[in-house]
Parts: C-alpha cells; sequence; structure tokens
C-alpha cells in the first residue's frame, strides 16, 4: 500500500523538497493513516508535518474527545498541533443553508488560511478510493456531467493534495490494525438521514452485490478518466477564452457567431467557463441554463435577456454579455470640462480638449479625419462644454449628413451593443451637442477656412499612465 501512495503522490507531484505540509487529522481512520503514512515517508521529501484539526462543536462532548485524540496523537509523534474551533450549531441557526456544507466550508476555510498566509505549502487530507467513488456516484444520481464525474481531484491549485485517493477505506483500516493504531469512530457516519451515508451504508454495497463487486474501483477509474478529459478541456479553454472572450469589468462579451462555427459540445464548455468566470463558481449551473443560452445566441432576433442563478446573460446585434447577477448598470453623467483637458469618461475612453490657433493648412483639413481628431470652430460653440451620457431623444446632424438623426438610430446602423449606450459620451454646449463618440462633429460647428481658433477634440483609449483626469 505504501508503494501505491508513493506513486500517487510522484505521479501527480504532490510535493516539492522541504515543503511544509499541514496533515489534516480529524480523528477517523482514514486521516489517522494519512498521518502516519506521510510521518513514514517525510524524509524522501524532507518535508515538515504539522497536524490541522478543526473542531465544529456539532457533537459536544465527542468533538472535544476528538480534538483532544488528535491533540495527544501529534504529541506522541513529535509534530506540531493546530487546532481551531468553531460554533458552527450558531453559525447554522444564524444563517440556515444545509449544516453538512457548512461544515466542509468550515474546514476548508481552516485549512486554506495557513495556506494563503504562507504558513503551509501544502494540506494534505485523507480521502479515500472509497470517498471518490461515493462521490462520482452521488453526482451521477444529481445528474452531473463530465467535470463533476471528475469526482475528487489529487491535487488543487489552492495547494490540497490527497495522497490517498488509490487506497480504499478498508485497506486504511487493515493498515492501521498490522500497526496497531487507533482512531475515533464519527457515529454521524451511521446517520441515514443524510443522502451520503445512505450511498455509502447501503446503496454501493447493494450495487457491488447484485451488479459488480469491483464497482469501487470501476468509479474510480471513472474519476480519473474524466479528470484527463477534464485537463485537455481546461487547456482548450484557455486557448478559446483568450481568442475570443473579451472581458469587460466584471463582465464577458463573446460574439454569437464564434458560439455558432463552435461543436455544440465545445459552445457548451466555453459558455460554463464563462459563467463560472462571472459567477466566480459553477453551483446551480444545470445544462438547462447552457442550453437557454445556447438558444438565446443562435436565434434569429439580436436582443434577449437570461437571468441565471448568480448572472445575468443579455444579447444585443451579435453579441452576449455574460455578467453577474449583481451588475449594476452604470448611472448617466454629465461634467463641465474645458479646452484644454483630458478627461477620463465611464465608458472607458478618454476625451482631450486643445485650442489650436487655425493655419491655412488646418483650415482647408476635413474637420474630422481618420486618427479620430475633431476640429470644430470653437468661435461658434454657443457656450460653456459640459460631457454627458447620451440621453433617449438625442438627436443631431452629424458631419457628412443632410439631415439630422437620432443617436438611437446611430446606435441601430453601427451596432452598438444595448450596454454600451448607458455611458456613450455626447459633448455638448448650450443644450446643442457639439460631438458624439464615433459619429462625429456636428456639421454645424466643423472648423473651416473661415475659422480663426479651433478645437480639436480627440478621442483615446484608456491608459493606465493618463486615466486620471487632468485640465
Amino acid at each position: 500500500m505504501i508503494d501505491r501512495v508513493v506513486a500517487t503522490i510522484e505521479r501527480y507531484g504532490m510535493f516539492r523538497p522541504g515543503d511544509r505540509v499541514g496533515v489534516a487529522v480529524s480523528g477517523g481512520a482514514d486521516s489517522v493513516c494519512l498521518l502516519d503514512l506521510l510521518r513514514e515517508l517525510a524524509p524522501r521529501w524532507a518535508l515538515r508535518l504539522s497536524v490541522l484539526h478543526l473542531d465544529h462543536g456539532l457533537r459536544g462532548e465527542d468533538s472535544r474527545r476528538d480534538a483532544e485524540f488528535v491533540r495527544d496523537l501529534a504529541a506522541r509523534l513529535g509534530i506540531p498541533f493546530r487546532l481551531g474551533v468553531t460554533d458552527l450549531a450558531r453559525v447554522h441557526a444564524e444563517t440556515g443553508g444545509n449544516l453538512e456544507q457548512l461544515a466542509r466550508n468550515a474546514r476548508r476555510e481552516f485549512f486554506l488560511r495557513f495556506l494563503r498566509e504562507g504558513a503551509l505549502d501544502r494540506v494534505a487530507l485523507g480521502h479515500t478510493r472509497s470517498d471518490q467513488a461515493e462521490t462520482v456516484l452521488f453526482r451521477l444520481l444529481r445528474g452531473a456531467g463530465p467535470s463533476g464525474l471528475a469526482g475528487i481531484l489529487p491535487v488543487t491549485a489552492e495547494g490540497f493534495v490527497r495522497p490517498l485517493l488509490e487506497v480504499s477505506r478498508q485497506e486504511a483500516r487493515r493498515y492501521l490494525e498490522a500497526r496497531g493504531l487507533e482512531w475515533r469512530e464519527d457515529r454521524t457516519n451511521q446517520d441515514l438521514s443524510l443522502a451520503r451515508n445512505r450511498i455509502r451504508c447501503q446503496l454501493l454495497p447493494a450495487l457491488e452485490r447484485d451488479w459488480n463487486p469491483n464497482l469501487e474501483l470501476v468509479l474510480a477509474r471513472l474519476a480519473a478518466l474524466a479528470q484527463d478529459e477534464e485537463e485537455y478541456w481546461r487547456r482548450e479553454m484557455d486557448r478559446l477564452e483568450a481568442t475570443h472572450a473579451v472581458r469587460a469589468g466584471s463582465a464577458c462579451l463573446l460574439r454569437t457567431s464564434v458560439l455558432a462555427a463552435l461543436p455544440r459540445a465545445v459552445a457548451r464548455r466555453l459558455l460554463r467557463r464563462l459563467l463560472e468566470r462571472v459567477r466566480g463558481h459553477l453551483r446551480r449551473l444545470e445544462y438547462e441554463h447552457l442550453e437557454q443560452v445556447l438558444r438565446l445566441a443562435s436565434a434569429g432576433r439580436g436582443e434577449g435577456e437570461i437571468r441565471l442563478a448568480g448572472a445575468v446573460v443579455r444579447r444585443s446585434f451579435d453579441w452576449l454579455r455574460l455578467a453577474p447577477s449583481e451588475d449594476v448598470v452604470p448611472p448617466g453623467f454629465r461634467r463641465s470640462v474645458r479646452a484644454p483637458g483630458c478627461y477620463a469618461l465611464p465608458d472607458g475612453t478618454r476625451l482631450r480638449l486643445e485650442i489650436v490657433e487655425m493655419t491655412p493648412r488646418l483650415a482647408t483639413a476635413p474637420g474630422y479625419n481618420r486618427n479620430g481628431t475633431i476640429l470644430v470652430d470653437y468661435d461658434r460653440i454657443p457656450g460653456a462644454l459640459e460631457v454627458r451620457s447620451w440621453h433617449p431623444g438625442d438627436r443631431y446632424r452629424p458631419a457628412g449628413h443632410t439631415t439630422t438623426r437620432s443617436l438611437k438610430d446611430l446606435f441601430q446602423r453601427a451596432r452598438v451593443p444595448v450596454w454600451e449606450r448607458r455611458v456613450w459620451p455626447v459633448l455638448e454646449a448650450n443644450g446643442e451637442i457639439i460631438w458624439a463618440k464615433r459619429f462625429g462633429p456636428a456639421a454645424d460647428y466643423i472648423a473651416g477656412p473661415e475659422s480663426r481658433c479651433g478645437l480639436r477634440i480627440s478621442e483615446l483609449p484608456e491608459s493606465p499612465e493618463t486615466s486620471q483626469t487632468s485640465q
């Protein structure tokens, strides 16, 4: 068994020489077995071990005795002991929710604290092949997809490692018995009101008896295969996300044509990746949710909205915008500006205003040139300048047009997504639009041969060095 544990550690690169490893020990057989094995193997990688134990306080005196047992075990082995204590019953009474999940989250946060603070390089957990089989079966019964069937990961990005994933629960107990080592029994593991315990104590034994005596190994191998598949897809999604997704604050943008060109399986995974980005997790994200988004993206009509748990997906023209459900529509803005000055705008661009003396060359140049620089007749501007967000009903006659146009119509023709319009910049004076982003200056204010003083309006991309307003 020790050889298999060593092979698992080496296969997944769980430890580096000299790592500080916290061993999570509840007092149960699996965690005691893990501690003893790592104590034996520590010299191989020069590991520096410590024992971690969180007392939930859920089982009264039994919880206290578990903590004392683990403390004494660590002392006998000469390994530093770190205890955490939390009143989970009080937390549950205040917040509600699933008590098992609260307990898992509390343990996770306790262990993560040492990793985040740099006190430990790894935290070793005692999950076995039996735990893996139960997890895969549990997720399969709940309708999990390929990602869920990957089960418990041997190594996580946070620093959790699971050296016993190829060892069964019974093997761990036989190891302890052979070495004369004691452990604590958690009576709640026999509580059949808990779904996980019913799978462990009833369903899995029945399936092994009636269908396949090697079912635990079969399910564990299924998890290993799914993990390899997921690693391939992780790299592929990294590539597709970098190529096609556009980050916009807390949101992600994606063209519908990209999804349409991908095989459905790939499109579904890309959506899943982006929804994880904006939600921060994959909980409560179901197959039907992804199908709804795919239907929205493939619909002939270029608009629509879907609200999911923790996210909102909106379509405008050929763009999808995926954002957290708490994503707030930015408020409209208005501010006084003057030339010369450079102003950071809420849409992420900068507006630069410069006063220039008109020369014969400038006087004959077009007012709106290719690089986004505009020259208007400064003397004809009818008052103080203000930059503000677009308002419904805004109209003006852009240079090159013979009639006034509504900005809404210009948005439609330019296929500007609805989420960009809220903070679309407009420069005005005394209620008259002088300029609008992308659509240029008003025809009535273009500088010409008779102009003496020009106002150069430049629309610039945001840069860290100049994102602060200057005047």
